[in-house]
């Protein structure tokens, strides 16, 4: 939504945001061979990673032994040159959330987890991100602390809170401006798209199986902030014509 650089930390934050997969590394229960598998992700309102997998499968059993993993957020699908690519692999302890909201917030973005949850084997689980690798682009590589990567959502305590009214306002009472932000916004194309969050730097949106992010020019803090933000991006369509 905005030609302004942004720093690296955004850069791969948004990427996070954006992602619905990432690898998944953890070390084998007892010889300690790196193990990586691939995972469905969601984020908390911090962008903190959330998971959601089978206690039966190999890596929850590993985490069980050690919590420390590392995912890796992909960004160069579709490019010739993969490797000059956005890329970022987050490290941190990878635990179990039973915690509601976030466990809304994934199952908003991947309904089909309510498949899962109802064998009753699966839980949610959340990186506590102390620190990440991001390549940005050619030569830009750096380490950066939890602090940078993650964004502190303190000063927006109440739009999280009011997140799944917000999402559910949207979606009942102005479903053609949920379509417009895909479509006039973003680009894409079809009917129907639904809003399946909204956190202070943008909303996630999807329409079946398709996941979009747009980005908000400013961070947004409480639900009337938010109200008025989504009110300019429809007014910001429709004088595009």
């Amino acid at each position: 939504m905005t030609d302004t650089p942004v720093k690296p930390a955004i850069t791969a934050r948004r990427l996070v945001r954006s992602s619905t997969r990432a690898t998944l590394a953890t070390a084998l229960a007892g010889d300690g061979w790196p193990y990586a598998s691939l995972v469905m992700v969601a984020c908390a309102q911090d962008a903190s990673p959330l998971l959601l997998i089978s206690g039966l499968a190999e890596h929850t059993r590993n985490l069980a032994a050690d919590p420390r993993a590392a995912l890796l957020f992909d960004g160069t699908v579709g490019l010739d040159t993969p490797l000059t690519g956005l890329r970022a692999t987050l490290l941190g302890p990878v635990e179990r959330c039973d915690d509601s909201a976030p466990l809304d917030r994934y199952v908003r973005r991947h309904p089909d987890a309510q498949t899962y949850l109802a064998l009753g084997d699966f839980h949610l689980y959340r990186m506590t991100v102390e620190r990440a690798h991001i390549v940005a682009e050619f030569g830009v590589i750096e380490w950066l602390p939890a602090d940078q990567i993650m964004l502190d959502v303190g000063p927006h305590s109440e739009l999280a809170a009011n997140e799944a009214d917000i999402v559910q306002h949207m979606n009942e009472d102005h479903a053609e401006s949920v379509t417009l932000y895909a479509t006039g916004l973003l680009g894409l194309t079809g009917d129907g798209w639904t809003l399946t969050g909204i956190d202070p730097e943008g909303i996630d949106l999807s329409r079946g199986s398709a996941i979009a992010r747009l980005d908000f020019d400013r961070p947004v803090g409480d639900a009337n902030t938010a109200r008025k933000t989504l009110v300019e991006l429809v007014d910001k369509v429709r004088t595009a014509g």
